[in-house]
Parts: C-alpha cells; structure tokens; sequence
C-alpha cells in the first residue's frame, strides 16, 4: 500500500488539489518454493501466463542450459559480479544452492509492486525466508510444492539427468532435508497432476485476496510429508 497525505498540487489552469489523502494498493508478492524436480518452475510458468503476475528474473553464477534464454530466464554472471552485487546489498535476497549462486536484485522487484503489478518468485526456501524476515509492507502469499511420492520425484529426476545418477542422488538426499521447511509457508500444495495444482494455488491466490473461504486440509498435508519422510 502506497499512501499519499495532504498532497497539494496546481496546474497550469488553476485547477489541482489541496490537502488530498489516498492510497493506492500496491502489487503483491507470490513465492512458489519447493525441492527441484517439485514442478515449482513449470507451475511459475503456468501461473505467468494465466493469472497478473510478472516472473521476477534472477542472477546466477550456473551455466546456461541449452533451452534457456540469458536475460529472460535468468541474468547469467560469474562469481566476481555475483559477490559485487552481494557487497552493494543490491539482493532482496540469494543463496548458494548446489554450488551455485542465485539471487533476486531489490530495485526492479520493487519498482514493479509500487507500479500495482504482482511479482511471482521461484525460488528455494533460503530464498523465501529472507523475504519473509524482511516484512516488506506488501502482500506476500508463499506455497511450498511437494511432488505426489518420492517414486515420482526420482523418476522425473532421472528423466532431466539421464546421464548423471550422481546428481539424481545429491538431488534426492537434498529433498530430504528441503521438505522439512514445509510448515513455515502460507500453504502447501501436492503437485500430482499440473492443471490440478494450478487451480488449487489459484483458488487459494483468490481467497487470500477477496478474503473468501479457503479450501486447505493442513492435517492431509501434514500426513503426506510424513510419508514423504518415512
């Protein structure tokens, strides 16, 4: 919420105004977080191109991969302009996840709620905590996404590592210790079908915004991250 008291302001004309109060609500923040191989990204995705939320863009010192775009799907930089960026506190927040950086700079994140447009982040749970800990004054929804087993978890892993059993297995002890941040987030949804997932954070998104009824069992998600860890 940005809010304007007793501005005073003339045109040309002589028409204005005096010693006006209003304010004007300002965008609102989504954070989907979750253990990769999740779907948080493809959700983000879905949710961008659906619904009035803007991706926000972040840095990180990783190589490209051979289907994304340098300055659309991430702001590719190297150790030495990561740390630069760390040393003017130019991030809302960063982490090193799986020996590389990513962060997400303050300034156009900012920019864009004060302009009224909402802001969507993939980011993992280091990432949402700083956020969180800020208490920036704008609405802030965050979801944690969980996949429907961890059957399913390794099989997508090894579908987007076919080549490295390594990785799939760093992956997999990774999720054992990312899942156990669940309970710090406003929700958590179960990604065992994409349309199905989607419509759920939606309906949530639109119940935290008009205040309505949600629609959240917090005892079936409870049960279900104690399979995933048993």
């Amino acid at each position: 919420m940005i809010s304007f008291k007793e501005v005073s302001s003339k045109f040309d004309s002589g028409a204005g105004i005096e010693n006006a109060t209003f304010k004007i609500d300002a965008g609102e923040f989504l954070c989907v977080i979750g253990p990769t191989g999740a779907g948080k990204t493809t959700l983000v995705n879905l949710i961008s191109k659906k619904d009035n939320f803007e991706i926000s863009i972040s840095h990180t010192t990783r190589q490209p991969r051979p289907y994304e775009t340098p300055n659309k799907d991430y702001y590719f930089v190297n150790d030495e302009e990561f740390k630069r960026l760390i040393k003017n506190e130019e991030f809302l927040e960063y982490a090193k996840v799986f020996d590389n950086f990513y962060g997400t700079t303050r300034t156009p994140v900012i920019d864009k709620l004060n302009n009224s447009k909402n802001v969507l982040f993939d980011i993992d749970w280091q990432g949402a905590d700083q956020i969180k800990n800020k208490r920036l004054d704008y609405k802030l929804i965050t979801f944690f996404i969980l996949p429907p087993s961890k059957k399913i978890l390794f099989e997508r892993l090894t579908k987007r590592h076919l080549k490295d059993k390594m990785i799939v297995e760093e992956r997999m002890k990774q999720f054992e210790r990312d899942v156990l941040h669940w309970i710090n987030y406003d929700y958590v949804v179960i990604n065992d079908n994409l349309e199905k997932c989607y419509l759920k954070i939606k309906n949530l998104i639109n119940a935290e915004i008009n205040d309505g009824s949600k629609d959240y069992d917090l005892d079936f998600i409870r049960n279900h991250v104690e399979k995933l860890t048993s």
